[in-house]
């Protein structure tokens, strides 16, 4: 591998005299996972890296010449492994008879199998702000905010962000990728990660503003519940819920209660269990007739209470 000086920062921190690197602690981790012992090209000796340039060169003018437009990264990197492949039928060895994919076959038998991927991540510490936020390439990602002001790790994948604190993996997000300087950065929300905060402050619910992410049935019953009193703490044992139950579950009792014409918290709870329990939430219809009429119309008589009060030398009532 011949990373030049101040690019290849994913594998050398610090470029040193001759052969000194400070080689970074995640490439030496994945270099003992692969059982494998990187070298690298001194600075500024292009002699030493020509040929190999020139070969990523040409294999990538091979590779992207029919490169079609993809809808994510997934896609992209599925279509480029299915490239590689197909080319090294293509493409004939230089030393030895046949393909690249001959050599290849005939190989395999003598190499040691392969261990399970490695969890590539690079590894950032970050401060929790105090509204819970943390920051990463202009974009702000919420955090649980039982870690407010407290230092986590922040694992970067290509495609998402793992923030882990002590030993646990406490939340992710995608990863927001835009390169553009000329637009302000983004805050991405999890209300789920402030239930906590309302729980103390229930006040800060109505214009809480990771609170506008959440479902759409949700905020339908927020506009029901803070229009009466205490109605803010209602909907915050409502949302608190999430932290016991399943979601979607929860989502779903919401739901059947607006649906119903019913939503209160009492409702919610009680088809939230039948829910739990797999009973059944909806009820026959009942259609009453327009009018109910007594069979037996009762007739105001006290007299036959006198009864009770003495029978058989025995006080009953007084």
């Amino acid at each position: 591998m011949g990373p030049r000086p101040g690019r290849a920062k994913t594998a050398v921190d610090r470029v040193g005299k001759g052969k000194q690197r400070d080689v970074n602690a995640r490439f030496k981790a994945m270099a003992s996972h692969y059982v494998f012992e990187p070298e690298f090209c001194n600075p500024a000796a292009g002699w030493e890296k020509g040929q190999v340039e020139k070969n990523v060169q040409d294999a990538r003018n091979r590779m992207w010449q029919v490169m079609p437009v993809f809808a994510d990264l997934e896609d992209l990197n599925q279509w480029l492994e299915d490239r590689c492949i197909a080319l090294w039928a293509e493409t004939p060895h230089k030393a030895l008879p046949g393909s690249v994919a001959d050599v290849w076959e005939a190989e395999k038998p003598m190499l040691m199998a392969l261990p399970p991927a490695f969890d590539g991540f690079i590894e950032h510490s970050k401060r929790v702000s105090p509204t819970c936020l943390i920051s990463f390439e202009r974009n702000r990602y919420s955090v649980p905010a039982d870690f407010a002001n407290r230092r986590v790790s922040l694992h970067v994948y290509p495609e998402r962000l793992v923030v882990v604190a002590e030993g646990h993996t406490v939340c992710e997000h995608a990863r927001v990728i835009d390169r553009s300087h000329r637009k302000p950065g983004k805050v991405i929300y999890v209300w789920r990660h402030y239930l906590a905060v309302i729980q103390r402050k229930p006040g800060a619910l109505r214009n809480g503003a990771p609170f506008t992410e959440m479902p759409a049935a949700f905020r339908q019953l927020q506009d029901h519940m803070l229009r009466k009193e205490g109605g803010d703490r209602e909907m915050v044992d409502i949302l608190s819920l999430v932290l016991q139950h399943n979601e979607a579950d929860v989502l779903c009792a919401v739901e059947l209660a607006l649906e119903a014409g019913v939503p209160t918290k009492t409702h919610i709870l009680n088809l939230l269990h039948r829910l739990i329990d797999r009973k059944p939430t909806d009820h026959p219809e009942v259609d009453p007739p327009d009018a109910l009429a007594l069979q037996t119309t009762p007739e105001a008589n006290v007299d036959r209470y006198d009864g009770l009060r003495q029978a058989g030398e025995k006080r009953h009532a007084s």
